[in-house]
């Protein structure tokens, strides 16, 4: 009977949370004529609260970056690249709230980016196209921390 009690609780406090939760975000969808544009043209593909996916076009090295609260995902879809993740950024300087901009990372690890390459990068790790040996063109999904 104790244990009927307390399972009973238990489920209570569940529905409190449930019913407290705010209702989910609904679902993006961009179908697929909106999709191969945007591959073409590079862009915005779509946005929420917490994440961003893009279509990304380089052509030459950029600048070292650290996102304080957003994990960068690349998908390579083209070109060939020498993409530079880790170590310590040098010359960092804000350029907009919570995001760093360099000059060189002392330290990092060397990545050959190719056609069907996916990396990661974590929130906080600086990173860099450091060398774009032919037109780059990637997926990207920023998944943004609170």
């Amino acid at each position: 009977m104790k244990t009927l009690a307390i399972f009973s609780a238990f489920l209570a406090a569940i529905a409190l949370v449930v019913i407290a939760a705010e209702p989910p975000a609904a679902a993006t969808y961009v179908d697929h004529d909106k999709v191969a544009e945007t591959f073409a043209k590079g862009g915005a593909l779509a946005k929420g609260d917490d994440f961003t996916a893009s279509v990304l076009r380089r052509t030459a090295a950029g600048q070292v970056e650290v996102h304080e609260k957003e994990t960068d995902i690349f998908y390579i879809t083209a070109g060939e690249a020498t993409f530079v993740t880790g170590g310590t950024i040098v010359g960092g300087k804000v350029s907009k709230a919570g995001q760093l901009l360099g000059t060189d990372i002392e330290g990092g690890v060397i990545h050959h980016l190719t056609k069907g390459d996916i990396i990661t990068i974590p929130a906080g790790v600086p990173h860099w196209f450091k060398e774009v040996k032919s037109p780059i063109y990637y997926y990207m999904v920023k998944v943004l921390r609170p």
